[in-house]
């Protein structure tokens, strides 16, 4: 019997698009003679549809028809596997459209990548090929990882981060204190997206104004770092879980501007989809791949990503993101994406791993914390609400 693989895409972030890119990629691309992939899409306004045309990258030119075309339905754990039901109900008649055994998670950003999905996943108890609740939330929040990789002994760049409401109370002095301990040229980004989305290079007090304001309309919270000369940028990948995990090959990316921005990401170039799925998204950048840099070098960013995948408790694949000063020769890990775009299957291909390969090694994994799962305690038996009386109004407590 094929394993039956719900690919989950879409979701309420400013990187739905591109998270529709990469789940029609991922869905492509599963084996047919192993599983039974069900295209799952998560809309905007956060409702999930299925249907087979949601499988083909071409239906979402016209998301209206797209829609149309495709079925409402509301997840629900069922004995062998999570249901879904179709919404609205029919009065008679079956209303489970189909039922899956596990989650290809294939979304980006907040509200879904940065744990807010996974909380659900668990809640529904259904296994899912990506980081858990914990290293997804971290992985976000720029922040917390640059806290949790300086305990971890990995090297980041010093970072000051602001809220919206302390640099609207008091902008002059939010700025005077960056100018004070960074100094020009920053680098300010929202401290929970990806995607490269509101980020901006500043020379200038003006320039740091207008990145602030940028920065603070996708995040609450704004991240400032000193800006790296002569820089290069290194990407990783890594695959496995905390008891092991190994390295892609390198890639540099390059861009025409000093920071890899989303244009460059993802609308310079390169098709949406093909019938294969490995056209588009970050399969399409133009990059080296691999990287041409000194073995001493790949050594280095290859043994600091798995460090950093298994610092923060990572599972199923991610990239890691590395800035390197090409004249100090002093590198520092930039960020990790905990789901990348096109899940970096093409620095799996390049290092003799096939896309659908890929994607096997991660159902496993999936499966795997799974059973691990299962094996911990999380309830026991006990009559504790047998003598339970709260006593009218008193409650609990009053009846200590």
């Amino acid at each position: 019997m094929k394993t039956r693989v719900a690919v989950l895409f879409g979701g309420h972030s400013v990187e739905h698009e591109v998270s529709i890119i990469t789940g029609v990629q991922a869905f492509c691309a599963l084996d047919r003679s192993k599983y039974e992939p069900i295209p799952l899409y998560l809309s905007k306004d956060n409702r999930f549809y299925t249907g087979e045309t949601l499988g083909k990258i071409e239906s979402y030119r016209d998301m209206k028809a797209c829609l149309a075309s495709a079925t409402q339905v509301l997840l629900v754990a069922g004995d062998h596997g999570v249901d879904m039901i179709r919404h609205p109900t029919k009065r008679f008649g079956n209303n489970v459209v189909g039922t899956f055994d596990v989650v290809l998670p294939a979304v980006h950003g907040t509200n879904v990548e940065d744990g807010t999905l996974m909380g659900y996943l668990e809640l529904l108890g259904v296994p899912y090929a990506a980081c858990d609740v914990t290293s997804s939330a971290v992985g976000m929040d720029k922040y917390l990882m640059k806290s949790a990789l300086q305990d971890a002994g990995i090297p980041v760049l010093p970072a000051l981060q602001f809220t919206g409401k302390q640099y609207a109370k008091n902008s002059n002095t939010v700025i005077d204190t960056i100018e004070k301990e960074i100094g020009y040229p920053v680098i300010v980004k929202p401290v929970n997206l990806g995607s490269s989305v509101g980020i901006s290079r500043a020379d200038d007090r003006d320039k740091l104004i207008a990145a602030l304001d940028t920065a603070l309309e996708f995040s609450s919270r704004a991240l400032v770092e000193h800006a790296v000369s002569n820089l290069r940028e290194i990407n990783c990948a890594v695959l496995g879980d905390i008891d092991g995990a190994r390295a892609s090959v390198c890639e540099e990316p390059v861009n025409s501007d000093e920071i890899l921005s989303f244009r460059d990401k993802y609308l310079s170039g390169g098709k949406s989809g093909s019938k294969t799925g490995k056209s588009g998204g970050m399969s399409s950048l133009k990059r080296r791949c691999p990287a041409d840099i000194p073995d001493e070098l790949t050594a280095q960013v290859q043994q600091l990503a798995v460090k950093t995948f298994i610092a923060l408790g990572c599972s199923g694949v991610s990239r890691i993101d590395f800035l390197n000063d090409t004249e100090t020769g002093e590198l520092w890990v930039n960020e990790i994406n905990t789901i990348p775009g096109s899940l970096s299957f093409y620095l799996w291909e390049a290092a003799g791993l096939p896309f659908d390969k890929l994607l096997d090694e991660m159902i496993a994994l999936a499966f795997k914390r799974q059973r691990d799962r299962d094996a911990l305690t999380f309830s026991y038996e006990s009559n504790i609400l047998s003598a339970v009386s709260l006593g009218g109004a008193k409650g609990a407590k009053a009846g200590k």
